[in-house]
């Protein structure tokens, strides 16, 4: 009789795990239509909270399901973008079965995410090994350790071509890129600078420096017709922009870690920690380890956050930027964590590249080993007076190399100064320019860099003589060529699409006047510029149909 109690017992307790199983499995299936990842995720913690402390033994079927729910947790948690809860739950169900085959795809997923393609890679491996054993359908596991080794080779070389996407015309996704950290590091800037990027080794105009992807970037389309609707409209992308910010904060630990090393525009200058770069690179796997455990009890600072978006955040429009595949009228702001410690400079030498959600920075001139990464954070093809006003409204004062040359010239030399004034009335630009080049001879400008200064000073004068052919034929023979004036300012101060797109407009207009020959030669000098404003992650062609796109 006490035998068959028991059994009647055990059936009794299995149809009651069965049912209990049953609503589960209804309602999980209810949420993933719905796609209700909140929800879905609640009603797998309250499953795992209540057979983790039920008095099942251990062999029943609900501690059976354990890693099926950790997994499908797991699912739902990568969804949303909780990264590392995602990884603990994966880790949680591998922890009871160690070939459960869709928590190690979630696991695999995850890595990727968190941009460690050497784990992801392996993780996959695994997956594959099992299912091999398994006889499963391999194509989508094998796509998936492919791109992951892609990702791993371009995250230690920096090396990428997104010349298919330009030639189709920015069709389909955006091309993925891995995050790269190339030959900078940070360190201590100038006085009143803070801290800065700065290059670790001799780095040639276009090489990719730092390639990221943003904690968050808010786009909206904002009226530019209605200033009261505008300003309206920014302020919600801007408060929505903050809240998802907060979020990731919440979710992900790391990032806030990271966020935590950004200045929040009060700290005390000889305070600010200087962070080391495993921080910031996927390849380091022992730092990314242990930066986990470290930050595990670090807690959500709002105010502190805020002030940090505040002074770190940057626009996509940017003097600095051009952004590939942009759809019209979108405006876009971001935070992108190791190019806001990229200080300004009005000789920029570094410039970045906008895609999907991911930003490139490469030097848009030559830089040496030791020099500081430094971006325009407004427009520096304007003279010195009018970089004084537009750094004030900034907040800061620009003491960089040009700012301190230009000034001792402009004190010196009276010429300039009536230069300056003549362009602000609208004289004649081809004498602004022409007065510039004869009087560069007189002052002894010898070097090539600070003649590149003052031209980029008056570098709408020169717009206005080159684009003009009337122009040319009065003043022509007495000034430089385009492509001479436009290498000139590129050395001093760094690739840009206007002195670009100046010499291509006459490039245009000279392809029936003169030789072939002639026409390849600066076509390659254009090219050569090309590389300081787009970065080397194109081929010639892709770069020629950006050229005609943008002039």
């Amino acid at each position: 009789m006490t035998m068959h109690g028991g059994a009647g017992a055990q059936e009794e307790e299995e149809e009651e795990q069965e049912e209990m199983m049953q609503k589960l499995r209804s309602r999980a299936t209810e949420l993933l239509l719905k796609e209700d990842w909140n929800e879905y995720i609640n009603l797998y913690s309250y499953f795992i909270s209540t057979t983790s402390t039920s008095t099942y033994n251990g062999g029943s079927k609900l501690h059976k399901a354990l890693p099926s729910a950790f997994s499908n947790r797991a699912e739902a948690r990568l969804r949303v973008r909780d990264l590392p809860g995602a990884l603990a739950d994966c880790q949680r169900a591998l922890d009871i079965e160690p070939s459960h085959v869709k928590a190690l795809l979630c696991k695999g997923k995850t890595l990727l995410e968190l941009h460690r393609y050497s784990q992801a890679s392996e993780t996959f491996q695994l997956v594959l090994s099992l299912q091999t054993h398994l006889s499963g359908n391999n194509e989508a596991l094998r796509e998936m350790i492919e791109r992951s080794r892609k990702l791993e080779v371009q995250s230690k070389t920096g090396v990428f071509d997104i010349s298919d996407w330009i030639m189709n015309g920015f069709g389909g996704s955006s091309p993925e890129l891995a995050e790269y950290v190339g030959p900078v590091e940070v360190r201590r800037s100038i006085p009143g600078s803070g801290r800065g990027l700065f290059a670790t080794k001799n780095i040639e105009a276009g090489t990719p420096l730092v390639i990221t992807k943003a904690v968050v970037i808010g786009r909206g389309i904002l009226p530019e017709n209605d200033r009261e609707s505008g300003v309206t409209a920014r302020l919600v992308l801007w408060k929505d922009f903050v809240d998802k910010v907060l979020d990731v904060g919440r979710k992900c630990k790391r990032t806030l870690r990271l966020m935590y090393t950004l200045f929040n525009g009060e700290d005390d200058e000889s305070e600010l920690q200087v962070p080391e770069m495993a921080l910031f690179n996927p390849n380091e796997k022992s730092k990314m380890v242990a930066m986990d455990e470290e930050v595990e009890e670090l807690l959500l600072d709002v105010e502190r956050i805020l002030k940090v978006l505040d002074v770190n955040c940057l626009m996509e429009d940017a003097a600095c930027a051009r952004v590939l595949g942009k759809k019209s009228g979108y405006s876009g702001v971001g935070l992108w964590i190791l190019p806001s410690f990229v200080n300004h400079s009005c000789s920029p030498n570094a410039r970045r590249l906008h895609i999907g959600d991911r930003v490139i920075v490469h030097a848009s001139r030559d830089v040496k080993a030791g020099e500081e990464i430094v971006f325009a954070y407004f427009d520096v093809l304007a003279p010195v007076k009018k970089r004084k006003e537009m750094s004030k409204r900034w907040g800061f004062e620009c003491r960089c190399e040009r700012c301190r040359f230009e000034e001792e010239v402009f004190l010196f030399k009276e010429e300039l100064r009536k230069m300056d004034v003549r362009m602000e009335s609208g004289f004649d630009a081809g004498e602004v320019v022409v007065g510039l080049e004869e009087g560069m001879k007189r002052w002894m400008v010898s070097k090539a860099k600070e003649r590149g200064f003052l031209r980029a000073s008056l570098f709408a004068a020169y717009a206005e003589v080159y684009k003009s052919d009337k122009m040319m034929r009065r003043w022509g023979k007495r000034i430089p060529t385009e492509i001479s004036v436009a290498e000139n300012m590129a050395g001093a101060v760094g690739g840009d699409e206007r002195t670009m797109k100046m010499v291509l407009e006459r490039l245009k207009k000279k392809r029936k006047s003169i030789a072939s020959d002639q026409n390849v030669i600066e076509m390659e000098k254009a090219l050569k510029l090309g590389k300081g404003v787009y970065g080397k992650v194109m081929k010639k062609q892709s770069m020629k149909l950006l050229f005609e796109l943008h002039t």
